[in-house]
């Protein structure tokens, strides 16, 4: 059960501790340009964030995003991939003692090794010849890794308010003889949502949860569906929450059924995902925040 939230402020460039009661704080006070992804590694007391990197106006297309970790307590601040290692750091998995991210304009989904080490691109997304840019549509922003099933999930979340969103899945494993870029083994199982950004996948109900920032009705939104088997495409999801002010990051906690959203309008909402769950609320709202990633903190 988490006992307090750690979550990303893109506009102040912190990492802010929420607790349930609302209490707000500041843990790390200098993450680097645009923090995106959040992970806990509770074995050794450290989070590690994705940095979208500094942009030209809002254009992140440079290659200048990186990864960080600190202690649990917002010391010992690392660098764990130096700025220009990613192009777009956005949501970060942490799975079989390995990081796994999607880097959004870098079009590409990559692992590696808590020291940053081992670097290995998972998918690649073909680039235009001519630009040498990943289309609109390639661009990777969601993460979940199923270690027990040996899948990755990662978005697509394609233009704003697009409605062409999609959920992908591969495996954990580039298949022999393939390449990150020639791989065949990836499916799409969602396809035309609105927006889809951040994952959470539940291994024990088989059940993804995602956030998505599209336009409303069925944007701005938290949604969940079963995982489908393989080769099947998903069900229509059920909207387990909307009306979010730009909805980007997800953690769920299980144990007591709430999963919790943050949103560009520096908002976190407790959402139920049980019937014996409370009521959705809001936990926190700071002024002049916008909240990205978020990860829960156990007891």
């Amino acid at each position: 059960m988490f006992d307090h939230l750690l979550v990303l402020d893109i506009v102040a460039g912190v990492v802010r501790r929420i607790d349930l009661d609302g209490t707000v704080s500041t843990v790390v006070a200098d993450t680097g340009p645009a923090p995106d992804g959040i992970v806990h590694d509770p074995a050794g007391d450290r989070i590690f964030w994705t940095l979208m990197g500094q942009p030209t106006g809002r254009d992140f297309s440079a290659r200048t995003g990186g990864l960080r970790s600190a202690r649990t307590d917002g010391s010992d601040i690392t660098t764990v991939l130096a700025d220009g290692a990613i192009t777009t750091g956005k949501q970060l998995d942490l799975a079989d003692g390995h990081l796994y991210w999607s880097d959004r304009e870098g079009g590409r989904v990559t692992r590696a090794a808590l020291d940053g080490s081992d670097v290995t691109d998972l998918v690649v997304r073909p680039r235009d010849p001519a630009t040498g840019l990943v289309d609109i549509h390639d661009q990777c922003v969601g993460i979940a890794v199923d270690v027990a099933g040996g899948f990755l999930y990662w978005t697509q979340k394609g233009p704003a308010k697009g409605d062409a969103g999609r959920i992908f899945r591969a495996g954990v494993h580039i298949p022999d003889g393939e390449t990150a870029e020639t791989r065949t083994d990836i499916e799409t199982v969602w396809s035309d949502l609105p927006e889809p950004i951040d994952l959470w996948l539940d291994p024990a109900s088989s059940t993804l949860f995602w956030t998505d920032r599209g336009a409303p009705p069925f944007g701005n939104t938290l949604n969940s569906a079963p995982v489908p088997a393989v080769g099947d495409p998903g069900v229509e999801p059920t909207v387990l929450a909307k009306d979010f002010a730009e909805a980007i990051g997800l953690a769920v906690d299980t144990d007591s059924g709430i999963a919790y959203v943050t949103a560009l309008d520096g908002t976190v909402h407790a959402v139920p995902i049980r019937p014996d769950a409370p009521a959705e609320r809001v936990v926190a709202s700071v002024s002049g925040s916008a909240f990205t990633g978020i990860v829960g903190v156990a007891s």
